[in-house]
């Protein structure tokens, strides 16, 4: 694809295939990525939907390939061994399909990646025939690498023999022209008035006009086919009118006696090489665009060692295979200087972990027993053995991947304007070229041009001539269409190396016009890890009796709060797994608190408000604990039974390190912040102050935060939420923009447009500072491709010729034209060097920036 105007063909063929649910093409990444009912259409036909708009289609994968593997089978598969193969492959729990292709010596096989995996199926393969047949994964590469390769060998190729052809045109015409020997032996006549120069560029440019620059012809041809005219009608209208123009005056002189002919064979073949060119060296910049991801895939490690264990547990020995054979469950050893093979937690050993490939974060991260580890990570001293429990395509690697992918396809609003100017540019363009033609040609023929004004070699049709081919091969779409999408892919991969997932253009848009972002409190202006710091009995009982009835009832629930009740009430218990009294009637109020029946008492955990919505009194020793509390931004949460209130659990979340001076920061970059928590006003209003924002509410439900959103966004302001739990995803839908704490819940996270992997408010920062930095780019981008065409077009319409007698032959103008979507890619590649802006330095670092 070449323009927006090819992506926009292949897109509403596909949109009207009966099944096609949604479908959306992505001209950078030259992608499809189509949503269809199975039952009505399939993977192939699609394919061939694609191919009748003329564009050539490969299948990169479908939503059943996460859970499917090709094994390479090495030895004779004859019926006998295929059936022996099928049914020992079937009999397995989790296999879903087995395909065997005898030519390929290959099996294709889907199965359920938590009962089964690709180790138990070789095993099983080699076990069922007797040894007489091993097996392996298929050594396939990925076919999007395959296709970009070979598309850059293909252009390549194409250029080399252009050039081949092209050379010695252009030294025909243009140089040995002013060497009087060569120019005597060109010029000398063959048939008639015909010379040998003439018929050498006759010979030499029709292979690059008809062989070489088939590609042209072809497009084109499928382009009107369609009525969607594109790149290649321009290229194919240029070369063809200098080529069959050349062959007319060549062939006339042939045929005359006095007739002088004016060829413009250099013109044709000088043209489709240096589209060539521009086109070869356009796929070289757009292979760079998407390093972020085959960097990312690159981290996994090749092999992994897994360790046997006996009957007891103990470990007996070890093997070596190949990662991509890892299953749930296995046990994985991690050397020093060795990467974390699959996602897992550690189950014996400590160490630090390098997690910077993955989440952004500099430091080591200190791993022991119980803690969850990242495959593709870097162990960095002691020993780990890691239980495997994300595998494949169910890993945080290929999520992240996967999500990158997804968001390199979805397209910037910004997007739009370029799609608009493409339906309409190149029916424009042709028309203006014809115009120019005309009025050069009527002016020369009815006024006159001074004699001065017109080349030897030339009468006034070829000047028009030229001018005219001028404009139609000068204009270019191309740098228009690329504008956008190469600087939101390079944006993306930039963004997820920092550890900022991005989800598409719509998501860094909306981000670079944030003037407001409201923060959750727990979880994101805090570490998210309260401790119980301080318990107030209000009656007489044993404080581990009042905890196995507050337990109880807050280990139902996912609150932060909750679960620090829960581990604080662990320790007055020896075991390791205590089990709490049962909790009947459970209601958990978000926001607010919990109810339940334990035993034979009703209690009641939760805030001051839900207490008086419970109509349970507050007495004036439990206020003024509370308040006392809230001074020391700590959180009291009120505990009562029957009714009556009987204890104030004292609950502290640090504050995180740097979070003044994000908001400090924030500021300078003349963005407001607002904190919406459903924690009480006095600890709100203490951490508030404590981090620099003024404007706060506290007391909110989920529903409150959104509503806040909303009416923020009535008064014209851009707004970002900020937040981790489930009771903020509300307020992640409604904002512009929603940035989960990557610690957070998967709730949050699939609510927002942007996750932060390191739970980290700095990442806020750089989300906001990559897209405003990234639309400056696609701003300039838009600039050149709009200001070439509006400068470019009139000049080679020959608008300076009468005061300057300036005019641009075809070829510059052909070239000038494949340098702009060069320069377009490699403007949006410098984003590849984005620094994320130092808080430390806080104003300056911003503005200089």
């Amino acid at each position: 694809m070449t323009c927006t105007s090819c992506a926009s063909t292949v897109e509403s063929a596909l949109q009207v295939v009966p099944g096609v649910q949604r479908a959306s093409v992505a001209l950078a990444i030259e992608e499809a990525e189509i949503r269809y009912d199975r039952r009505v259409i399939s993977a192939t036909q699609l394919i061939h939907a694609v191919e009748e708009t003329g564009f050539e289609a490969i299948l990169v994968t479908t939503g059943e390939d996460q859970s499917r593997i090709d094994l390479k089978v090495h030895g004779i598969l004859d019926e006998r061994s295929i059936m022996i193969v099928k049914s020992s492959v079937q009999a397995l729990p989790g296999v879903e399909d087995i395909k065997v292709d005898t030519e390929l010596h290959k099996l294709t096989i889907s199965y359920k990646p938590d009962q089964t995996g690709p180790r138990d199926l070789i095993e099983v393969i080699e076990s069922a025939t007797s040894g007489h047949v091993t097996v392996s994964i298929y050594p396939e590469a990925d076919g999007r690498e395959q296709h970009r390769n070979e598309e850059i060998r293909q252009y390549k190729n194409s250029l080399l023999w252009s050039l081949v052809f092209t050379i010695p045109v252009f030294l025909t015409s243009m140089v040995f022209m002013y060497i009087p020997g060569l120019k005597n032996g060109l010029d000398k006549k063959v048939i008639n008035m015909m010379s040998i120069g003439e018929l050498l560029r006759w010979i030499l440019s029709t292979p690059v006009q008809f062989v070489i620059g088939r590609r042209f012809y072809t497009g084109a041809y499928k382009a009107l086919c369609h009525i969607s005219p594109n790149m290649d009608v321009l290229i194919a209208l240029g070369t063809n009118t200098a080529y069959f123009y050349s062959v007319y005056s060549v062939l006339r002189a042939a045929t005359s006696e006095n007739y002088m002919a004016t060829d413009f064979f250099e013109t044709s073949s000088m043209l489709i090489s240096f589209i060539l060119l521009g086109k070869y060296l356009e796929i070289l910049a757009k292979g760079k665009t998407s390093e972020a991801i085959a960097k990312l895939m690159d981290l996994a490690p090749e092999t992994a060692t897994v360790l046997m264990h006996d009957n007891k547990g103990h470990v007996v020995g070890e093997k070596e295979i190949d990662s991509r054979l890892i299953q749930k469950n296995d046990v994985i050893k991690v050397v020093p200087g060795g990467k974390v093979a699959s996602d897992g937690f550690v189950i014996w050993g400590q160490s630090h972990v390098n997690e910077s490939m993955i989440t952004g974060e500099s430091r080591p991260v200190a791993k022991r027993k119980g803690d969850t580890v990242i495959g593709g990570t870097v162990n960095e001293n002691g020993v780990l053995h890691v239980r495997a429990t994300f595998v494949g395509s169910e890993s945080a690697l290929a999520q992240i991947v996967r999500l990158v992918e997804s968001a390199q396809m979805a397209k910037a609003p910004v997007q739009k304007f370029a799609d608009q100017i493409s339906k309409v540019f190149v029916p424009l363009v042709i028309v203006l070229s014809l115009l120019t033609w005309l009025s050069w040609f009527l002016a020369g023929r009815f006024n006159g041009y001074p004699k001065s004004w017109i080349p030897s070699s030339m009468d006034s049709f070829q000047l028009a001539l030229q001018f005219g081919i001028s404009v139609m091969v000068i204009a270019c779409p191309c740098a228009l269409g690329l504008a956008t999408p190469t600087a939101v892919m390079v944006a993306t991969g930039v963004g997820a190396s920092q550890g900022v997932l991005i989800k598409g253009g719509q998501a860094l848009e909306s981000a670079q016009k944030v003037d407001c972002i409201v923060f959750d409190k727990t979880g994101t202006l805090t570490i998210g890890k309260p401790v119980v710091v301080n318990t107030r009995l209000l009656k007489n009982m044993v404080l581990r009796e009042f905890y196995d009835y507050v337990a109880a009832a807050e280990v139902n629930s996912e609150h932060p709060l909750a679960k620090a009740i829960v581990e604080h009430a662990k320790k007055f218990h020896s075991e390791e797994n205590h089990i709490w009294p049962e909790a009947r009637d459970f209601i958990s109020v978000t926001g607010h608190g919990v109810k339940a029946k334990i035993s034979d008492k009703s209690v009641i955990v939760g805030n001051k408000s839900f207490m008086l919505s419970s109509h349970i009194n507050v007495p004036v020793e439990a206020s003024e604990i509370l308040v006392e509390e809230e001074d020391k931004a700590q959180t009291g949460i009120i505990v009562a039974m029957d009714q009556e209130i009987v204890g104030i659990i004292s609950v502290s979340d640090p504050i995180k390190p740097n979070a003044h001076e994000v908001i400090s920061y924030l500021k300078s970059m003349k963005v407001e912040c607002i904190m919406v928590t459903g924690d009480n006003w006095g600890t709100a209003n203490a951490i508030g102050k404590e981090v620099g924002i003024e404007k706060i509410i506290a007391e909110a439900k989920p529903e409150q935060k959104a509503e806040k959103v909303k009416e923020l966004q009535l008064s014209g302001r851009t707004v970002a939420m900020v937040g981790d739990g489930i009771n903020d995803s509300p307020a992640l839908v409604a904002a512009d923009v929603g940035m989960a704490i990557g610690a957070g819940t998967d709730i949050a996270i699939e609510a927002a447009d942007i996750v932060l992997m390191k739970s980290n408010l700095e990442d806020v920062i750089t989300a906001i500072d990559l897209s405003r930095k990234t639309f400056f780019r696609i701003r300039m981008n838009y600039v050149w491709a709009l200001g070439y065409n509006i400068l470019g077009i009139p000049i080679a319409a020959g608008v300076l010729f009468p005061s300057t007698r300036f005019r641009l032959p075809p070829w510059v103008a052909g070239a000038a034209m494949a340098a702009s979507s060069v320069s377009v890619v490699c403007w949006s590649l410098l984003l590849r060097y984005y620094k994320r802006p130092l808080i430390t330095q806080e104003r300056q670092s911003y503005t200089s920036g």
